[in-house]
């Protein structure tokens, strides 16, 4: 399938990125539907909080969570208040993770590949070349 290839998840991801970039410069409220696999929250939400989320979720940026987003290197990064309580913290969002960006829920852009398993990087970056395996204990 062509969102397998690792070619097509880096259009997309490219495609994110100015796409972000071009809203963040807008400075227009807009939403992103995201894997919650690989977002960090800093600090981390509270166990009730966080057990409110599944596989996905919907981030709203506006007022103060859209003045504070940034793009740093491929994350999407901001400051957001949540639960009843508001408890403040900074997401960062890789953007492989943007399944779709919305504008008053009419979607601007959607990528298939960021509901599939990211493919696994190994450990070692030494181990990712084959003619490195003789220098490598089993």
């Amino acid at each position: 399938m062509i969102i397998q290839n690792e070619e097509f998840r880096n259009i997309k991801e490219k495609h994110a990125k100015e796409l972000l970039e071009f809203l963040l410069h807008s400075a227009d409220e807009f939403s992103v539907l995201c894997t919650l696999e690989g977002i960090e929250f800093d600090p981390p939400l509270p166990e009730h909080i966080m057990s409110a989320y599944k596989e996905v979720i919907m981030f709203v940026l506006a007022n103060y969570t859209l003045e504070s987003a940034k793009i740093e290197n491929n994350t999407l990064t901001f400051e957001a208040g949540f639960g009843e309580e508001n408890i403040g913290s900074v997401v960062k969002v890789p953007i492989e993770n943007i399944i779709q960006i919305l504008d008053n829920e009419i979607p601007l852009f959607i990528n298939p590949a960021a509901t599939l398993p990211k493919p696994k990087k190994p450990k070692n970056p030494f181990a990712a070349n084959p003619r490195n395996k003789k220098f490598m204990s089993e």
